[in-house]
């Protein structure tokens, strides 16, 4: 079996991909592991930035779409202390390049944009391998395989396609998030709504955080964020949901009760979310026929780019190839030329920013920067 473009994952990076390929009239099959859409929950919210994210969406003929998923609002944000004083504020009057939007929202209409059947569910890649002349077979669990001229791997920080052109592992960051919702938030849980605020809430100190998002609905998330070992996390059992609550909340002993009730009153299990990241600099060679967006070729710790840039990639790489409809390498290497030094200036400017967050002076040092880049601050 051949198809012109084969995408492997139904992520935001490999889905606007296979939309924008749709635009120019370029057929594509999406293979994504999952079931279905709904096979799990898809994550909370996404600020999606009008310097890349927002200009994949134009790309992909969606704007007036993508205007309807946003949640007014929500691009206001707060900093506080532990004791719960607020120490930054920033207000959303509705201009600000940031808009939120919930990432399942965002993935479904990117679904509901593409041909009945460009996407084939239940497909987990097992192995991939060259096959020669840019030719390339993925093969899945099941035992069936696929061959393709053009191979896309879209999919994520375990990447089945990377090794075609990379040898590089995403290795352990040094932080975690922990994360639970707080559901009916402003009626059963008024402290911490209010704390929250109405869109995002930071509250930093040496060596711990707590952010929080005001979801659509009245739904709180909370992230809970600790620079800690794997080995410290592997000795809380999280399948022991009182436990594990009860750990991590010693975690915060002191701070404020609206605080660390966001932990403490999450109406959902905590769920451990380790991160992971590839080298700074990650980039291949050119090797035919095969290429990656998203975190397959840039995974970093979390920055408020990774889908956008993930969106940003599948965009460029489907206008390069529909740019070059006779030269499929041609349009590689423009694509890869553009894409490394983007995904690369991103990531090393996350590098350090360990000591800004959790360091001892915590929370001042991440206030000042609010400040600057902002241009406002309510209180200090």
């Amino acid at each position: 079996m051949r198809t012109p473009v084969t995408i492997i994952g139904a992520g935001l990076g490999g889905l606007t991909l296979a939309r924008v390929l749709h635009v120019h009239g370029i057929p594509a099959t999406v293979y994504e592991a999952e079931s279905s859409p709904m096979a799990r929950s898809q994550g909370g919210m996404l600020d999606i930035h009008d310097y890349n994210g927002q200009l994949a969406v134009r790309a992909a003929d969606l704007m007036d779409e993508f205007h309807g998923l946003v949640l007014e609002g929500r691009q206001a944000m707060r900093a506080l202390d532990r004791e719960g004083t607020v120490l930054f504020e920033k207000t959303d009057d509705g201009t600000g390049g940031r808009p939120e939007v919930q990432r399942g929202e965002l993935r479904q209409m990117l679904l509901d944009s593409l041909p009945a059947g460009t996407v084939h569910w239940g497909h987990k890649v097992s192995g991939t391998r060259a096959l020669g002349e840019g030719r390339h077979e993925v093969t899945f669990d099941d035992g069936s395989t696929v061959v393709t001229s053009l191979l896309v791997g879209a999919d994520g920080a375990w990447s089945r396609v990377r090794p075609l052109l990379s040898t590089a592992i995403p290795e352990y960051t040094g932080v975690s998030f922990v994360e639970t919702y707080l559901y009916d938030a402003d009626t059963r849980h008024p402290a911490a709504a209010k704390a929250v605020g109405g869109g995002s809430l930071m509250v930093h100190a040496p060596g711990r955080a707590i952010h929080a998002h005001r979801e659509s609905g009245d739904t709180l998330h909370t992230y809970v964020l600790l620079p800690r070992t794997l080995d410290w996390f592997a000795e809380i059992d999280f399948a022991d949901a009182a436990a594990a609550t009860a750990r991590i909340a010693r975690e915060f002993d002191g701070w404020a009760p609206e605080l660390s009730a966001l932990i403490t009153d999450g109406d959902t299990p905590l769920v451990l979310r380790p991160h992971y990241a590839l080298p700074v600099e990650h980039r291949w060679e050119r090797v035919p026929g095969v290429t990656l967006v998203g975190d397959a070729a840039h995974l970093t710790a979390p920055n408020g780019e990774g889908a956008n840039l993930a969106m940003l990639d599948g965009a460029e790489l489907g206008k390069a190839l529909a740019a070059r409809p006779g030269d499929i390498e041609a349009a590689l290497a423009e694509y890869e030329q553009a894409m490394f030094p983007r995904s690369a200036e991103v990531a090393a400017e996350g590098v350090g920013s360990d000591e800004l967050m959790f360091g001892d002076d915590a929370p001042h040092g991440l206030v000042s920067m609010f400040s600057e880049f902002f241009g406002q601050e309510q209180a200090q």
